[in-house]
């Protein structure tokens, strides 16, 4: 099955490894701890960050452009900041502007995340 072995359907699945450890966090922190949904998305995110970079560099990208360990993390990193943004933008337009359920925000805003971050960092960090 070649889209099964494509870093494409790698990416996906350890996204949505990602995506379960990103929302499940979200949605505990805000209606079990009764954290704010927005400091609770962003603690989530980068849960979610910290098991996408190791999935990436262990199962899901074959070659790496940057050889050095530290500079990785920094860059793998610097492009998750962008996506947290989106994330945060999102999740606050569509929950206070357009009045969705948080949870609702969070899942639509994550097609546009995941494209973000599967693009930059397979033009930036993986061949």
């Amino acid at each position: 099955m070649p889209f099964i072995n494509s870093e494409l359907a790698r990416y996906f699945i350890a996204s949505g490894t990602a995506l379960l450890v990103d929302a499940g966090t979200l949605y505990l922190l805000t209606r079990i701890a009764g954290v704010h949904y927005l400091v609770s998305a962003a603690t989530g995110f980068m849960l979610g960050l910290a098991t996408i970079y190791i999935a990436s560099v262990r199962w899901v990208f074959s070659k790496r452009r940057v050889k050095n360990t530290h500079q990785e993390i920094l860059i793998f990193t610097m492009i998750g900041i962008g996506g947290l943004g989106i994330n945060e933008l999102g999740i606050y337009l569509l929950t206070e502007k357009l009045l969705f359920h948080f949870m609702l925000s969070k899942l639509l805003v994550t097609t546009l995340v995941f494209t973000w971050n599967f693009g930059i960092r397979k033009l930036l960090l993986f061949r």
